[in-house]
């Protein structure tokens, strides 16, 4: 099965790249100044020689750009002095590379190299939580929890659409709960339920 990423790219590296610069960022935001980037800085080679202060201002508008266009050279440094120039598969080779966790390594191990990876993003974490697969706060204790729970094959895709799902009915304010074909099973629903049920009891024999 072929899976889409939400970050636009044509090469292990850009996506990378674009991977580093959506911390903190929508992905909608990177795809616009990636566009642009990916034009002028066209290889591992153009971006380790780059010029941090020009590259801050290239990516300014994802935020956090000083330390995301120091990570993105030293990075692209790396690639080059230790791998060649190709993005490795290895998830400890991924996490030594600079501005890169877990949840970047995954997502290249996922979408690159069809690697099974659980990608715990802002609605993964939310959502995993609202369905009570997880009680977890930290990514990466959740990201085992999810391992544990879901069935290999269905990793990669259980982030694609928990990132879809999140982006159009399980939003983190106003969250379209009546629409959502997972109500019957979430905790957070059911509990909200049971609230107001309790609240509406409280109410009538006042």
């Amino acid at each position: 099965m072929e899976y889409r990423c939400f970050l636009n790219h044509e090469t292990p590296w850009q996506l990378l790249i674009a991977t580093i610069l959506s911390a903190q960022c929508t992905d909608e935001r990177v795809n616009i100044v990636t566009k642009d980037l990916f034009q002028k800085y066209k290889s591992v080679e153009a971006f380790a020689g780059a010029e941090q202060t020009e590259l801050e201002r290239d990516i300014h508008s994802t935020g956090f750009y000083h330390n995301k266009a120091k990570n993105i050279i030293a990075c692209a440094k790396q690639l080059l002095e230790e791998h060649g120039g190709e993005v490795p598969s290895d998830i400890d080779a991924l996490t030594k590379l600079a501005g890169v966790g877990r949840k970047t390594a995954n997502v290249i191990r996922g979408n690159i190299y069809n690697e099974p990876s659980i990608v715990v993003d802002t609605h993964v974490k939310r959502i995993s939580k609202r369905l009570g697969f997880t009680k977890e706060d930290d990514p990466v204790k959740i990201e085992f929890e999810l391992m544990d729970r879901l069935p290999r094959e269905q990793w990669i895709l259980y982030n694609l659409q928990i990132i879809t799902h999140g982006r159009s009915i399980c939003m983190a304010r106003n969250p379209k709960c009546e629409e959502c074909f997972l109500k019957e099973e979430c905790v957070f629903y059911n509990g909200q339920k049971k609230s107001e049920k309790s609240l509406a009891r409280s109410n009538k024999i006042s």
